[in-house]
């Protein structure tokens, strides 16, 4: 990684900016800017604040935290507000939500966007449509954001290797580096009754063009950017999503790595939106793609996800990746928005070095 470095760091394009890295006793705000956690799963909240207290943190719930109608936490002003006033409180150095949910794109016009960029970066963290923020906070501020677990399902004491590794990445100071690396094992199937996961089924990742089973190997570099392609998409053409503009201020000598999930999307679905984003120019100076295993899915007719890849990436010339630790099938890793990235393949395994530079 260090000699890939030597080559990414030019003065010449601006420079991200990373939250200072979280220490015991820090203040960890949970605000739920999409669904909160009715009643009824009040008890995932308790288990998730006693696992937090045991790692040294302090948690502060938001006022709206605790309630759910329609899908929402509260309305969209009021989700907005919590928001700001989270990064306004200089004693709250995180914030993680509960989950993601389905409308978080009605808070973005409402929050101050001035404020946030001149506020000192806090990390977010989450994934699903908690990636609609971190994409929109990423482009527009040019502050690093971790796409990985969310706050519930940290309330399992026995944290497997891959999602406990989130600490570490958020306790990962500017210009340091940090290597995650593959599963060995996946939930099949979500489950949410169990205070952990299932991890019940072996992982492989799979490269794009090649049999699951043949010997390849591959690796490529870039500067980190993705999320969740049900919602993030739905930015496209909205004054939230200046992917030109942050490709030409932050990527123009790297380029970039893709990383994307889906929920809920089959795979005409998934062509649909990727063939959506090249248009609309996200795909510029791409390196490589990593694509979590899709969640909710089915093949439409007999298209199928490969058809899907094939249909919008293979013109693109770059590796692809598919089957990866990302998104609603847990494990996952955590993938940092704005962060240098290198990936390395190999036969099913694989890597992720990030610098934070």
């Amino acid at each position: 990684m260090m000699l890939i470095r030597k080559v990414w760091l030019d003065m010449n394009q601006r420079s991200i900016r990373y939250p200072q890295p979280l220490a015991a006793g820090d203040l960890i705000g949970v605000a739920a800017p999409s669904s909160g956690v009715g009643e009824s799963l009040h008890h995932y909240l308790e288990e998730s604040k006693r696992n937090m207290e045991r790692l040294g943190f302090v948690v502060q719930e938001s006022p709206s935290l605790r309630h759910n109608t329609k899908c929402v936490s509260a309305s969209k002003e009021d989700r907005a507000e919590e928001m700001n006033q989270f990064f306004r409180d200089p004693n709250i150095q995180a914030i993680i939500p509960p989950w993601g949910g389905e409308f978080l794109m009605d808070i973005l016009p409402l929050l101050d966007w001035e404020a946030l960029k001149s506020l000192p970066p806090k990390w977010v963290m989450g994934y699903s449509d908690i990636s609609t923020f971190l994409f929109a906070y990423t482009l527009l501020t040019g502050t690093a954001t971790a796409h990985g677990t969310n706050y519930v399902d940290l309330r399992s004491s026995a944290i497997d290797p891959v999602t406990a590794r989130w600490i570490d990445v958020l306790q990962t100071k500017h210009d340091e580096e940090i290597t995650q690396s593959s599963s060995t094992h996946y939930q099949a199937a979500w489950k949410p009754e169990l205070p952990g996961f299932n991890l019940d089924t072996p992982s492989r990742w799979k490269q794009l063009g090649h049999s699951e089973d043949a010997d390849t190997s591959v690796s490529f570099s870039g500067r980190l950017i993705g999320g969740c392609m049900d919602t993030i998409t739905c930015l496209i053409g909205t004054p939230y999503a200046p992917v030109a503009s942050y490709l030409n201020e932050y990527c123009a000598d790297e380029g970039t790595i893709w990383y994307l999930e889906s929920c809920e999307m089959n795979a005409g679905d998934i062509y649909r939106h990727l063939w959506q984003m090249k248009q609309a120019g996200w795909f510029a100076g791409v390196k490589g793609f990593m694509f979590g295993r899709p969640a909710g899915y089915s093949d439409t007719a007999d298209f199928n996800f490969t058809d899907a890849l094939s249909s919008a990436l293979g013109d693109l010339g770059v590796p692809v990746l598919y089957d990866v630790d990302l998104g609603h099938i847990p494990p996952q890793l955590t993938f940092v928005n704005g962060a240098l990235g290198k990936v390395t393949y190999e036969n099913g395994r694989g890597s992720l070095e990030m610098a934070f530079v």
